[in-house]
């Protein structure tokens, strides 16, 4: 996948995507997309087909709830038995390229001394992202949506941290986390992260929901050992350091909503959709 033009792919489809999350439930066709994006439909065709993989026409239908709540209910079902007997899942699972290292609070203070933050901002599929990381592992991965976030993001996740811009070696990392739901091999990441018990459990649990499965809030919970903690699951995923390598987006409401979504909305449901595509493709 060619991040770079992926990432130009995104900015144009952007907010035909938002057009699509609003209109849907109409099933509109190729030339109603087009005149809300003021493309040509052979050229909202090609984009989406480079983007996704999939028609526009496609893309709607993973943008529905009824989608959603049958890839909810499929992935409890299909997940349970491997996941429950310690298994790793069907297929390739996320976890298994995710070497999460965690600290808590209290512990990161003892340790932090010296701290030394690489930076950089990346192309995404998803637009503009800044990702930081220190010999441990990724600590930050967040998405831009103004020029000139970089740093500031970057300190004010990690205030007191000695800050190092290497946009290189923060392309090739970026790379290799926005491969991990394309590739059969991926090179493993490693992550290192700060947060309570309870957070930490919340995002272990996240890391076991492969590409293109849905878990509901409740399910989260339950599965990070913590049934009945739905709403305090959904405040620990608001935290996540690391947007899309944690996956926090593949959790909606019970109804099939994408709900809340800290880096948008439409964003989140573009992430859905765009593992729909490619775990449909790969089935």
């Amino acid at each position: 996948m060619d991040l770079e033009q992926a990432q130009q792919d995104y900015r144009l489809i952007a907010e035909v995507i938002a057009w699509m999350r609003v209109h849907y439930r109409e099933q509109p066709g190729l030339s109603e997309m087009a005149a809300a994006a003021g493309l040509s439909e052979p050229c909202l065709q090609q984009l989406f087909s480079r983007w996704a993989g999939i028609s526009p026409k496609r893309f709607i239908q993973y943008l529905t709830l009824d989608h959603a709540r049958t890839v909810m209910r499929d992935s409890a079902s299909v997940l349970s038995a491997s996941l429950e007997s310690g298994l790793s899942g069907p297929g390739r699972m996320h976890d298994l390229f995710v070497n999460l290292e965690a600290v808590s609070p209290g512990e990161f203070k003892r340790r932090a001394a010296g701290l030394l933050i690489e930076f950089g901002q990346i192309a995404t599929p998803f637009g503009p992202a800044v990702v930081g990381f220190t010999a441990r592992g990724v600590c930050h991965l967040s998405f831009l949506d103004l020029d000139g976030q970089a740093e500031e993001l970057i300190r004010s996740a990690w205030p007191g941290a000695k800050l190092r811009e290497d946009t290189g070696a923060a392309q090739a990392l970026g790379e290799r986390i926005f491969a991990l739901a394309d590739t059969q091999s991926p090179q493993p990441v490693s992550a290192w992260v700060v947060g309570s018990n309870f957070q930490i459990q919340i995002w272990r649990a996240l890391l076991a929901l492969p590409s293109g499965y849905l878990w509901s809030y409740g399910e989260l919970a339950r599965r990070a050992g913590r049934p009945g903690a739905a709403r305090a699951a959904g405040t620990a995923m608001a935290n996540n350091p690391l947007a899309y390598l944690i996956p926090c987006h593949r959790v909606l409401r019970e109804s099939g909503e994408v709900g809340v979504y800290h880096w948008g909305e439409d964003r989140k449901a573009a992430m859905v959709a765009w593992e729909a595509a490619r775990r449909s493709g790969a089935a």
